[in-house]
């Protein structure tokens, strides 16, 4: 159940004892989830550096909190130290005494150059305190290497100076004992001497680019991060040298990089001065010779990844998927360690590795065999699917937490929200579900609302609901409710059964602003064209907030669309105006692109508008994007590289990029009025559509955002295929060899199939091409239902004639406006099954 959304860029939560929830957001707020009041609010805020990938990252609380009350915060401090924080506050109730401050470390940056900081808090179950750092590297203008530039003045281009160094904390797993006092001790078990002879002691890993989530098995104490791994030219196993990593740390240990990824694939020492490859590491010897280097030279030996893969299909993990990838580490999961917890897994899952992807919304449960091997994958709760998913943690009652980053980088999303995942042994938990009829409009507002499609799996248990409409209760599967003032309101529904188990659903009623109605008015037919005929329309705008609507403000727009046979459901999906592009951007939203692109802001990506721009009036922009779309690219606008789609079809590609394109084009603006000659669809054949549409956003009003309504006419072609109904019973016969590649229905006596929302209005008769093969009967054209009044009626005789086609004739009773239309068929004699063949109908005007 969603707990809690709209957060500005969550990092890391901390459970606590009492279920109340510590979520910290990147720009420094520290926000207090109350499970009680089932509220968040935010609680501290922190002066931060937030810049590049910097800012509040990291929160843990310690293990004996019930007793000291003790968190634990990582940040770059604001202002200009240049340094993060490990610091340790009092939380007491709901506020933390900022007075308790103790600064247990700092940690040295750049903040010249992005990226990589990860800043991830967790203890193990000795009571030791990990921290993870990233390798704070420039990631750019690296060549399509790894970033190991050793020319002057490029240090801060160069991983060696940093994650492969041992006297520098960052591109490291940190592991400290923290003290009453607020200091902390070094344990025993890192990974150099305590003395800091060869190495600052605090390292327990080494050799990460970012670690951006840590977690320990609390049984054995092995460290478990997912390290996010770059975008390179270099050849390798699979594709290139671009892993993202599982890492398993079963002891202290140098993982690799900047010299090795996944399975110990060497990069080549490359000489970024004079543009040549040398010779790979040995991972069993590896040395740091860079000039940017100050701690020892013989590195420990370079230990391999337990999981990677990179951007395309991967041979050893094909149920990873393919695309962009930011791989994350989850909790090791044992029951007992939850006893008497009411939603702990099944003993199935003891001793499994929870792992997750961001960019690709999975989570997967790994088999780690006895030796502590890796011994399977399998997915987990695969038909959930998390916007951004980037903390995973399991409460002390069992229940799953999850927190999503959301859809933008960088920036505050409505779905970044908190999560909570029950598991219900036996008896499972129903799932609530909200339907309502309306969420905006002025006061006085009457609202229905609806649990009829609340479910529970077990179909024995009998159902109550109880709805929370601001401070008052209902009970019932429906319910009215009206709001008498403007404002926001939340509204629960909780659904129980009679062995408590509970499912909860939330939504809002924003009361004070009307959406906008738009109408298309014509007295055309508006399902249909024909040849030599016109359109004549004119759009209606009306707003209750906005008494005057400024015609300019109206987008509008007719276009013919080739092929428009599914263009209903593209219609849902499109939202920049375009519609001849309305198929091409719901292909583009079923691709990993908006995890990295915005339309308007740049996000990880550069915005889709600010391509657009660029690649204006340029020869063949159209096929350069597409191979930049297949093939991926990197180095165009910064830091990030873009993930290549190779198997994606060319022709996909070029219709992305010209969709891409179009965005920086100004789309003409149709008249508000007016009549249009339909010529364009002629020598097109039958798939095609024209298609109106209209759209206008209000100003928003009393405290309510602005609304957008959109409205739309779509006018198909009057040939329908008549196995393309929508709703009744026939037997489709699809086009083979033995029929002529024709398909249609076999009406059957009794039955019937409808098409709703036809128009009528000047349709005078129903051209149909029908097989006399069967028994006969009586084809009737009725509306509103198979019951319904027949508006026209065609009687076929019986026959055998299955080699041949008629075109007959249906007048029907003049009718005007759209109708859900009927034809049914039937035969006085019941015995009789098989009527006739229908292929098609043709409405004539």
């Amino acid at each position: 159940m969603m707990l809690a959304q709209g957060f500005d860029e969550p990092m890391e939560m901390a459970i606590l004892p009492n279920l109340n929830v510590l979520i910290v957001e990147r720009k420094g707020a520290i926000k207090l989830y109350d499970a009680g009041a089932k509220q968040t609010r935010t609680i501290a805020h922190l002066k931060v550096f937030s810049g590049i990938e910097d800012g509040l990252l990291g929160v843990a609380i310690d293990p004996d909190f019930e007793k000291n009350n003790w968190i634990y915060l990582y940040y770059g401090v604001g202002g200009d130290q240049n340094v993060s924080n490990l610091e340790r506050y009092e939380l007491r109730g709901d506020q933390i005494d900022m007075a308790s401050k103790k600064v247990l470390m700092q940690v040295p940056t750049q903040r010249t150059y992005c990226c990589h900081s990860a800043g991830y808090l967790t203890f193990g179950s000795d009571g030791l305190l990990y921290l993870s750092t990233g390798d704070n590297t420039n990631a750019e203008e690296i060549e399509g290497h790894n970033p190991t530039d050793e020319r002057p003045g490029r240090a801060l281009s160069d991983g060696q100076g940093t994650t492969a160094n041992t006297r520098d904390y960052r591109g490291k797993i940190l592991r400290i004992k923290p003290e009453a006092d607020g200091t902390y001790s070094i344990p025993e078990g890192n990974l150099f001497p305590k003395d800091g002879s060869k190495g600052f002691p605090e390292i327990y890993v080494m050799g990460c680019r970012n670690p951006f989530r840590v977690s320990v098995d609390p049984k054995n104490q092995y460290v478990y991060w997912g390290d996010v791994g770059p975008d390179t030219n270099v050849p390798a196993e699979e594709n290139f040298l671009s892993y993202d990593e599982i890492n398993q740390a079963r002891k202290p240990g140098f993982f690799g990089y900047p010299y090795f990824l996944g399975n110990n694939e060497g990069f080549p020492k490359y000489d970024f001065e004079t543009k040549k490859e040398g010779p790979k590491q040995d991972p069993l010897h590896p040395v740091n010779n860079s000039p940017n280097n100050t701690g020892i030279k013989e590195l420990p030996p370079a230990q391999p990844a337990m999981i990677w893969y990179g951007k395309g299909p991967s041979k050893r993990w094909p149920m990873v998927g393919k695309g962009g990838a930011s791989a994350m580490a989850g909790p090791v999961y044992y029951s007992d360690q939850y006893p008497n917890a009411k939603y702990k897994l099944p003993d199935y899952y003891n001793g499994k590795l929870f792992i997750y992807d961001w960019i690709r919304k999975w989570i997967m449960a790994v088999t780690i065999d006895e030796t502590g091997n890796y011994a399977g994958m399998e997915p987990f709760l695969p038909h959930l699917k998390f916007v951004a998913p980037i903390d995973m943690k399991i409460a002390p009652d069992g229940a799953i937490y999850m927190l999503t980053y959301g859809t933008n980088w960088f920036a505050k999303n409505a779905d970044a929200g908190l999560l909570r995942i029950e598991y219900s042994e036996g008896n499972r938990n129903p799932i609530a579900d909200i339907q309502i009829d309306r969420q905006f409009g002025a006061a006085p507002m009457t609202v229905s609302l609806s649990a009829e499609k609340s479910r529970d799996y077990d179909t024995q248990d009998k159902l109550s609901f109880e709805w929370k409409i601001g401070e008052k209760k209902q009970t019932g599967t429906t319910v009215k409710h009206t709001f008498t003032k403007t404002g926001i309101y939340d509204i629960s529904l909780t659904v129980s059964d009679q062995q408590g188990g509970t499912g909860v659903a939330t939504t809002q009623v924003k009361v004070g602003n009307t959406p906008p109605e738009i109408v298309v008015q014509s007295s055309a037919n508006k399902s249909f064209y024909w040849d030599n005929t016109s359109f004549d329309y004119k759009i209606n705008v009306a707003d209750a907030e906005d008494k005057t609507i400024n015609n300019a403000s109206v987008a509008a727009s007719f276009s013919y669309l080739k092929f428009g046979k599914d263009l209903a459901s593209a219609l849902s999906g499109a939202s920049h105006g375009n519609i001849k592009y309305a198929a091409t951007e719901k292909l583009y939203a079923s691709l990993d692109c908006k995890a990295c692109h915005t339309m308007d802001t740049k996000s990880i990506g550069p915005a889709l508008k600010e391509i657009a721009k660029r690649y204006a009036g340029k020869e063949g922009a159209d096929q350069q994007l597409a191979g930049k779309i297949i093939k991926g690219g990197s180095g165009n606008w910064g830091t990030y590289a873009m993930p290549p789609h190779m198997d994606l079809p060319e022709k996909d590609a070029r219709d992305i990029a010209g969709y891409i394109l179009s965005l920086g084009k100004e789309q003409p603006r149709l008249p508000l009025q007016g009549n249009i000659r339909l010529t364009e669809h002629v020598g097109q054949g039958k798939e095609g559509a024209y298609v109106l549409q209209a759209s206008y956003t209000d100003k928003g009003a009393n405290g309510i955002e602005p609304l957008k309504s959109s409205g739309h006419v779509v006018l198909r072609n009057p040939l329908v295929q008549m196995e393309d109904f929508e709703e009744g019973s026939a037997n489709v016969s699809i086009g083979t060899l033995n029929t002529d590649y024709v398909s249609s229905i076999w009406a059957k006596n009794g039955k019937y199939v409808s098409f709703r929302q036809i128009d009528l209005t000047r349709i005078k008769k129903i051209r149909i091409r029908i097989q006399q093969q069967g028994a006969g009967g009586l084809l009737e054209v009725k509306l509103k239902s198979h019951q319904g009044v027949a508006i026209g009626s065609l009687t076929m005789p019986a026959g055998q004639d299955k080699d041949n086609w008629k075109e007959l004739e249906i007048p029907v009773t003049a009718t005007a406006g759209f109708h859900d239309l009927y034809f049914t068929f039937s035969n006085p004699d019941k015995n009789k099954v098989g009527l006739f063949f229908i292929d098609w109908i043709y409405f004539e005007n």
